[in-house]
């Protein structure tokens, strides 16, 4: 099979598309013919080495969302069989042709949607429900999001609403330009705000952040007093402790596989209310570009330009 490696960190030109065997799934897994695969900013980042944590052990594999057919399936799986259609979260090895998959983070792909269609929806779509379950108190508040034309962010801006936020703000980079202004509106954000603005407008009860680094202290400032920050990305950032606690602010982080393993009905009952969302068209995922498989520098390099609106997908 094909698969994507890096044997040094740098930017998307050390990523090598290689041929190496088939993975074996061991217990609880599925093996899984991928036809879909998420490029997500965490991916971009461990390839550079600054992720959290740093870049993963070279030579370096990366995660991520996949979407495809049941091909194998490891010891005690009952609830899968060969040639179910799936999409789900493994947080290693997903870009290549073959990927082991835990079937806790696995959910069936509905009759009549696309595997692009899966990869498009279910990872944002849980990283930004999960961000929201986690700051509670959204209906009736004003929220922002940050990184808000993204993967995840045009889901967050969209979920914000059908949460019963009265007041929807999209915070997104300088270069961003009208196109990502316009794209945001269309989507049926009140209001969109750039990074080097002086000023964020008025403060947001709930503000989700998915940049970091030296956005972070900037979406801390902009949440009202009283209000909550969660902090879902991996850039890392640092935010002054005075502001929490002059504003009676709360900042809290969230991961995926902390969140999916705490709380499995939770993250069982976002999966299908995606679909359903997305099904009645109140939920509409976005596909800015689509990239065979070898090609994954030029999907890289277009996350690295913050150029996107909405998902990049690799097609095996």
């Amino acid at each position: 099979m094909r698969r994507i490696r890096f044997h040094e960190y740098g930017g998307p030109e050390v990523l090598r598309s290689e041929e190496a065997e088939a993975p074996e799934p061991g217990p609880g897994e599925l093996l899984v013919r991928t036809e879909a695969i998420g490029v997500t900013l965490p991916s971009v980042r461990a390839v550079r080495g600054d992720g959290n944590g740093g870049g993963p052990p070279l030579p370096g594999v990366l995660g991520g969302e996949v979407a495809g057919k049941v091909v194998g399936t490891g010891p005690g799986v009952t609830a899968y069989a060969a040639g179910d259609r799936v999409t789900g979260l493994p947080f290693t090895g997903s870009y290549a042709e073959l990927v082991t998959l835990p079937v806790a983070l696995t959910s069936r792909i509905p009759d009549g949607a696309s595997a692009v269609d899966a990869v498009a929806l279910v990872r944002g779509g849980h990283v930004a429900l999960a961000a929201l379950h986690t700051a509670r108190a959204v209906a009736g508040a004003s929220v922002l999001v940050t990184g808000a034309a993204s993967a995840t962010g045009h889901l967050a801006v969209q979920l914000a609403r059908v949460r019963g936020a009265r007041r929807v703000v999209a915070a997104v980079g300088p270069s961003a330009g009208p196109a990502k202004a316009e794209f945001l509106r269309g989507l049926g954000v009140d209001e969109v705000v750039s990074y080097e603005d002086a000023s964020w407008g008025e403060p947001a009860e709930v503000v989700l952040d998915g940049v970091g680094g030296e956005v972070l202290p900037r979406a801390l400032a902009a949440c009202a007093p009283g209000g909550q920050l969660v902090f879902f990305n991996s850039g890392g950032g640092t935010v002054p402790a005075y502001e929490l606690l002059a504003g009676a602010k709360t900042m809290t982080g969230m991961t995926m596989r902390h969140f999916a393993a705490r709380h499995p009905e939770v993250y069982a009952r976002h999966g299908e209310e995606l679909w359903e969302l997305a099904g009645s068209g109140r939920l509409r995922p976005a596909v800015h570009a689509r990239f065979p498989l070898a090609e994954a520098a030029r999907a890289h390099a277009v996350i690295e330009a913050r150029g996107n609106l909405g998902k990049v997908v690799l097609i095996p």
